[in-house]
């Protein structure tokens, strides 16, 4: 399979932080109040925080989710969208957009629920996201970083079309140990490539 196609979406109005994208296994949309309780419940999880950075709190508390929902609310345009199954927030996919020289840089990251794993989910949210980076954002070049280990991730943004462009020898301290970092990467022009034979494929 080349790779999935964004059945609905819903793109944010001007002025507007509206943003709806609704697939197969879930809908994508910006945070809300009452999101709180199934944030800290689903975030909550050691093996998540084992695979993301130290900022992620551990353990979540719904403060903690409160304080991310408020943040996220105040952006005009999502950078974070809340992943959505059954009306409960269940994981996060977002970006954020480099400064200085770096500024059409952006590093994408995620997370889902525990209970939600192995059912091609994130297969289907990471193509969505993607699509809404680079056809709402003045971004070249988007990549993503995964600790070594994390070969379901790896997986996952290769699927989307990110292809393995670097590995970081020891670059990174984790529950007292260096471990590699493996940076996966997706240019503009790489996507809009990607895009055309998706939709041949489709036309086939």
């Amino acid at each position: 399979m080349i790779g999935h196609i964004v059945k609905s979406v819903s793109w944010p109005k001007t002025g507007s932080n509206v943003t709806t994208i609704y697939l197969d296994t879930c809908t994508l949309r910006p945070w809300r109040d009452g999101d709180e309780f199934s944030l800290s419940e689903q975030a909550n999880n050691r093996k998540i925080w084992d695979r993301v950075r130290d900022f992620f709190p551990h353990p979540y508390t719904v403060r903690d989710a409160s304080s991310w929902i408020r943040m996220n609310r105040s952006y005009q345009q999502p950078v974070n969208l809340a992943i959505d199954i059954g009306g409960r927030a269940v994981g996060n996919v977002g970006f954020t957009i480099k400064e200085d020289i770096y500024r059409h840089n952006a590093e994408i990251g995620y997370w889902l629920g525990e209970a939600h794993w192995g059912q091609g989910i994130m297969s289907e949210v990471l193509p969505a996201m993607v699509n809404y980076i680079f056809s709402n954002f003045q971004v070249n070049r988007l990549f993503g970083c995964v600790l070594e280990g994390n070969t379901v991730s790896m997986r996952v943004l290769q699927q989307a079309g990110f292809r393995a462009e670097a590995v970081l020898k020891k670059a990174a301290y984790k529950n007292n140990q260096y471990l590699d970092e493996h940076i996966f990467a997706l240019l503009r022009e790489e996507f809009v490539t990607r895009q055309g034979q998706i939709s041949l494929a489709g036309k086939q």
